[in-house]
């Protein structure tokens, strides 16, 4: 079970939308190494034990408790567990995404949720949380993508072709994230993004 852990954390949590959104961050700030990866990989952590609360305390109270003190077996546990966790990914989930994983795996048009399995479910999953990464990350490239313009268009002007655009955007990229404090205008935004 330690093995699968990590890879359980990635596809079927908040982890990867949050995570994609600090790294693209990071890279629209244009500091692709600060701050490390152990930092955002930490602040990702804590975020989605954050998000996933409610379902986590579910599924301790419905599997991991009742496994522990021997009122469930491990079929029973693994059923109990699942459910709390396939009802938060068909929140996050998009309905077209489901639809191309059913139809990529050739199976039947399911008549309700609970025909469609795991096997479906988590990529689609995943799909949906991979596109709302992506569109909240376009959005936060935008403001640092106008200043670079700018301060292209400034250098240009005054004849300072020579002189790297990003020696002057970082510092001011820097500057304006930290004027409208940006780590929480982005946290929030990204906390209030889950259903």
């Amino acid at each position: 079970m330690l093995a699968i852990l990590p890879a359980l954390l990635i596809c079927m949590t908040a982890f990867l939308r949050i995570i994609i959104v600090l790294s693209m961050l990071r890279h629209a700030i244009g500091m692709p190494e600060t701050p490390p990866n152990t930092v955002l990989l930490g602040l990702a952590l804590f975020l989605t034990l954050f998000t996933m609360s409610p379902v986590l305390q579910q599924l301790n109270q419905d599997a991991v408790q009742p496994f522990i003190d021997g009122r469930l077996g491990v079929q029973g546990a693994y059923e109990q567990g699942a459910a709390p966790l396939r009802e938060f990914m068909v929140r996050q989930t998009r309905e077209q995404d489901l639809a191309l994983m059913v139809e990529v795996s050739k199976s039947g048009r399911p008549e309700s949720m609970a025909d469609i399995s795991n096997v479906q479910l988590i990529p689609a999953f995943m799909l949906s949380e991979l596109r709302a990464a992506f569109q909240i990350g376009f959005v936060i490239f935008l403001p640092f993508l106008l200043i670079d313009l700018v301060v292209s268009s400034v250098l240009m002007a005054l004849g300072m072709m020579m002189m790297p655009p990003t020696t002057v955007a970082l510092p001011l990229k820097i500057l304006m994230f930290i004027l409208v404090d940006g780590w929480s205008l982005v946290l929030k935004a990204l906390m209030g993004s889950f259903h």
